[in-house]
């Protein structure tokens, strides 16, 4: 039967690290996600037509490099992709990469961005290099959730416009069907709503009434705001020994967690991808129990990214921050 763990997050897969960086004056930071000294297995799925990334080829089954170091998601749109350099500088003098004889090691280090250059923030601040070092110093087994690193400038409901959004942030759940384990994280900056697991609106867009449903405004040529900006990101992580291209397809059935908890989602503004990386060495009975742990672990994740905004417990809007 499957069940929660008790201290539900990312880190409950063994082996892995959540470290933030978070700037709430400018309204941006990154999070970092560190693996063993040994790496992950790595794979990943576009769900969105606006994505920003950085290093992704290493994702596919066909490339060279088998593992990657660590993971950066980050704020700042394609600028705070320069972060990367600081999370491969931390991880290069702690020796992890891929080693090359004569040479030494080069970090491998996916990265992914949102774009949060307003409205809650300034939009000439963004993760660098050090802001990037400084989230892998802070990586811990304790995930903060709420309004830090890469959801510190996060909003979610923007289809009616931004000024009747609400905030957004950083998630984290896991769930677990026998001895494997499968954790989940999410930076929601959606142009849809969040929904509850009945379909009601957690978070989004709002009118005079309350929550107003972004989608059928949308059908109704009714939502005159197709701003850029959005984005959701989210990491699955397992302990079940699974090589790359069974993990493309873990990361493809979670993704169905966007669809459910989200809405509208993957649209073409909103830079949608969901990585999804194995750590361990558990015997999985059958890949399909991992890619049905993950769709539950996230959609746990997403709820959280927004009851848990700035570690209140509730939900503020934009004019409540």
């Amino acid at each position: 039967m499957t069940g929660r763990i008790p201290a539900p997050s990312l880190t409950a897969v063994p082996g892995l690290r959540v470290g933030h960086w978070t700037d709430p004056t400018a309204g941006t930071g990154c999070t970092v996600v560190l693996g063993p000294p040994a790496g992950m297995r790595a794979a990943a799925h576009l769900r969105g037509r606006a994505t920003g990334t950085r290093e992704f080829d290493v994702l596919s089954p066909r490339h060279l490099v088998p593992r990657i170091d660590g993971l950066l998601l980050t704020g700042g749109s394609a600028y705070g992709l320069g972060a990367a350099d600081g999370v491969m500088r931390w991880l290069r003098a702690h020796d992890r990469g891929f080693r090359i004889p004569d040479i030494g090691v080069v970090p491998i280090v996916p990265a992914a961005v949102v774009f949060d250059l307003g409205p809650i923030g300034r939009s000439d601040r963004w993760p660098g290099p050090d802001e990037g070092y400084a989230a892998c110093e802070a990586a811990t087994l304790v995930v903060t959730e709420g309004s830090v690193g890469a959801g510190t400038g996060a909003t979610i409901g923007k289809a009616l416009g931004v000024e009747r959004a609400m905030k957004g942030g950083v998630g984290t759940w896991a769930a677990t069907g026998g001895d494997v384990i499968v954790g989940a994280l999410a930076v929601v900056n959606a142009y849809g709503d969040v929904l509850n697991g009945a379909g009601g609106v957690l978070a989004g867009a709002r009118d005079e009434t309350g929550f107003a449903d972004a989608r059928a405004h949308l059908v109704a040529g009714e939502a005159p705001s197709t701003r850029f900006g959005n984005t959701t990101l989210a990491v699955v992580a397992t302990n079940a020994a699974l090589d790359r291209q069974a993990l493309a397809e873990v990361a493809r059935g979670a993704a169905d967690a966007l669809s459910w908890r989200i809405r509208p989602v993957g649209t073409a503004v909103d830079g949608d991808i969901v990585f999804a990386l194995s750590v361990g060495e558990v015997a999985a009975p059958n890949p399909l129990t991992v890619e049905l742990l993950a769709q539950d672990a996230l959609c746990g994740a997403i709820e959280r990214s927004v009851t848990e905004a700035r570690g209140l417990g509730g939900v503020p809007g934009l004019a409540d921050r």
